[in-house]
């Protein structure tokens, strides 16, 4: 069998120079002979399958030449993909910032009645790091315990204690905090607000003290009423979400979804009085 397959071998090995030779000889002349015609039918195929093994071969080794440059590419690629998210995070951010100190700034020019100084928050603590937050103005700036502190969505809540530099907010979710509030829709004003967390933990607020003939709804708007000048009147606080009635069935609970979201504020507006007394620790709206 060895030697069958040794004789083909040289057989085609013969048979491809005699076919090289044919076509020098007759490149000059129009014709070719019946022998050459039939030699030539015999090895095309032949060549046409060593012309392909060629190919694949100088393919694969260019292939593998080319490596360096491919991984080399390839780290060019990946390093300007990654710049251009870390660019893409940046002008994010930087669009929500500019959207929030846009609508501020509109709260500002809609609300004149009062001074506002800008802030950002730059710490938080209490219980669930929600309840307290520490900003970056104080009372160089003229900030005093009992100010309130809002954004352009509604109440944040109010300040408890100042340095030079910075001032610490307590905040809606704070249970220690109690805001005279006011129904929108039918003007009862005699209800408080406290913060409230429900049993998954998620942060609300509660509406106490309510007569039992109240005509409130959920979706109602709840704002701070202003009575006891702790808190300028007209506040956005939050939207009613259930309607309860107390045990002894004396009067109405609600609780409120707020409007705004504490885990995600950024900067604040303490609410300045255009004219402050004498003992500036009993700021009065």
């Amino acid at each position: 069998m060895k030697f069958f397959k040794n004789k083909l071998t040289v057989t085609i090995i013969v048979l491809s120079v005699t076919f090289l030779v044919l076509i020098t000889q007759s490149a000059e002349r129009s014709k070719i002979s019946f022998v050459e015609s039939g030699i030539g039918t015999v090895v095309n195929p032949v060549q046409g399958v060593f012309y392909k093994i060629n190919k694949k071969v100088r393919n694969s080794i260019g292939f593998v030449l080319n490596i360096p440059d491919v991984k080399k590419e390839n780290v060019e690629l990946k390093s300007k993909n990654s710049k251009l998210e870390s660019q893409l995070v940046e002008y994010k951010s930087l669009k929500d910032e500019n959207e929030r100190l846009r609508k501020m700034l509109n709260f500002k020019n809609q609300h004149s009645e009062f001074n506002y100084v800008g802030a950002d928050i730059i710490g938080k603590s209490g219980g669930n790091y929600l309840d307290e937050f520490t900003i970056n103005k104080g009372s160089n700036d003229g900030i005093s315990k009992g100010m309130v502190a809002i954004t352009n969505e509604g109440l944040v809540g109010q300040v408890i204690a100042t340095g030079g530099s910075w001032a610490k907010v307590q905040s809606l979710s704070n249970e220690n905090l109690a805001v005279s509030a006011m129904v929108d829709s039918t003007k009862e004003n005699s209800g408080v607000v406290k913060g409230f967390k429900d049993s998954q933990n998620n942060i609300l607020a509660k509406l106490y003290f309510l007569p039992m003939d109240s005509k409130i709804k959920e979706k109602d708007i709840i704002l701070t009423s202003g009575l006891g000048a702790m808190y300028p009147k007209g506040i956005r606080i939050g939207e009613v979400k259930i309607i309860e009635v107390d045990k002894g069935k004396v009067m109405k609970n609600a609780i409120i979804k707020p409007y705004v979201d504490l885990r995600k504020i950024e900067e604040v507006f303490i609410v300045i009085p255009k004219v402050m007394p004498n003992n500036k620790e009993e700021v009065k709206y």
